[in-house]
């Protein structure tokens, strides 16, 4: 029965380097550490990758995933040697690549705000992500989109977290806005993500994902295209530009 990971990420989403000891192995051939850098995939947002190095060995991270009882397990790419169990490791993060989901993780918060519909489904990569909406006529103009949304990103407003209890969150459904994936219970606590304070604040709703500190760290981004989903959603695409 693997135990729990010790989140680092949640700790530091900037940490790029860390210190582990192998706790076990899956029968899928992946490690279990007893704390990770490794973001596993989840809520729309690709597992990490990076790389395990220690004393006469190295492999290779090619993605995160959940594993059982609260685990995480680092996929190695094929072919790679595996740490022994017991082994002290350092966790080297693929940070382009994280940093990349953070800025269009975020960006996307953004675009729930910008187009203030039910979220059906959404996908983050390192270069563009996506949202689906229950919209069923396409936005009348998208460059009225593309404007309100670079103006929040370039208020520079700070993104902060906070935690209530699933208690509260029942008591408040409105802060769920996305319909495909719910928030993770079972822990006694949900994580909130809040983006501005005060007066300021634009969007506060359930994610367990990584995300840049700062909106200002988004930079410059653009709208694709929308494309219809069905009677009653469409796909709005949205590209880091730079």
């Amino acid at each position: 029965m693997a135990t729990p990971t010790e989140l680092l990420f949640r700790q530091d989403t900037y940490l790029q380097e860390a210190p582990a000891t192998v706790v076990a192995h899956t029968d899928q051939g992946g490690v279990i550490l007893d704390q990770s850098l490794f973001y596993a995939t989840g809520g729309g947002q690709p597992g990490d990758a990076g790389a395990l190095r220690w004393d006469g060995g190295e492999m290779p991270v090619a993605t995160t995933v959940r594993a059982e009882d609260g685990a995480i397990a680092l996929v190695p790419v094929e072919g790679a040697q595996l740490p022994p169990i017991g082994t002290q490791v350092t966790q080297y993060l693929d940070w382009e690549q994280r940093y990349a989901f953070m800025r269009v993780h975020t960006a996307l918060h953004l675009l729930s705000v910008v187009i203030p519909l039910e979220v059906t489904g959404g996908s983050i990569g390192a270069a563009k992500g996506r949202l689906d909406f229950n919209m069923p006529e396409a936005p009348e103009d998208k460059e009225a989109l593309q404007t309100h949304l670079q103006e929040l990103i370039d208020r520079d407003l700070p993104v902060t977290e906070n935690w209530i209890t699933d208690a509260e969150l029942d008591a408040n459904p409105g802060l769920v806005k996305t319909m495909s994936v719910q928030p993770p219970r079972g822990s006694g606590k949900i994580r909130l993500v809040r983006i501005g304070q005060g007066d300021a604040q634009v969007d506060l709703q359930p994610c367990g994902g990584t995300h840049v500190a700062r909106t200002g760290e988004i930079g410059k981004t653009r709208l694709g295209k929308v494309e219809k989903k069905g009677r009653q959603n469409r796909r709005v695409y949205l590209h880091l530009d730079g």
